[in-house]
């Protein structure tokens, strides 16, 4: 198997008073050479925002805005007329393509814990749209579930990549194998093996093989499937 183990201590650090951030790929005051996405996968930021504080609104364009909520409720309100909150287990996808602005905040008195994901769109400057599904993998462990992807998919992404995310439970295993051509696993909490590798909580893995995929304790995971 090729395979390439991307660290949790090797993802940038940022904390700035109402955010404290995890940047597997270079991102904003944080930039590595050697981290700069995979594929068309850009940015994996993984977020804690403090209560009563988050991102007032900013601008995107040309970018396919995946955002997991893991714990707590972000309200999100946009220049599409969307205006709502995410809730834990639920995902919102944003692809901002001519342009869009947006706000994310945190309201309440406790933090939210979330991942940003952004993935290059296919097609520049199609019509931006929302998209947003209940889908927590807690409710059905020991399966993959089908996030994002094409038509077919709970919501559809403009690229030729499907999202996918499992609870795994202790000694529990999955199949891992690419449609497309390269697999990116990152692993949110817990610690599992895939092939001989040890894969914990905040590290990623690489590769471009079937394998096998085993948890060492209850655990949680993203598989990206990238062309």
């Amino acid at each position: 198997m090729n395979a390439y183990l991307h660290r949790s201590e090797n993802r940038g650090h940022v904390k700035a008073g109402w955010l404290d951030t995890y940047h597997s790929f270079s991102f904003g005051s944080w930039y590595n050479p050697k981290y700069m996405g995979v594929s068309a996968l850009r940015v994996i930021n993984d977020d804690t925002i403090a209560a009563h504080n988050g991102f007032g609104t900013h601008p995107h364009d040309n970018m396919e805005i995946l955002t997991c909520v893991l714990d707590g409720t972000i309200s999100h309100k946009d220049s599409m007329g969307n205006e709502g909150q995410i809730n834990a287990g639920e995902w919102q996808l944003m692809s901002a393509g001519t342009g869009v602005t947006h706000s994310e905040m945190n309201k309440h008195d406790k933090a939210v814990h979330l991942l940003q994901i952004w993935i290059q769109p296919n097609v520049q400057d199609a019509e931006p749209t929302y998209q947003q599904i209940h889908l927590n993998p807690k409710d059905h462990p020991n399966q993959w579930h089908l996030i994002a992807g094409d038509e077919s998919a709970p919501m559809l992404i403009r690229q030729n990549a499907e999202v996918k995310t499992a609870v795994l439970e202790k000694d529990q295993q999955l199949e891992i194998s690419a449609k497309k051509k390269v697999n990116y696993v990152h692993v949110i909490s817990g610690e599992v093996m895939i092939a001989d590798h040890v894969v914990k909580a905040g590290d990623a893995l690489l590769f471009d093989e079937t394998a096998t995929i085993t948890a060492s304790q209850d655990s949680q995971m993203i598989w990206f499937d990238l062309p």
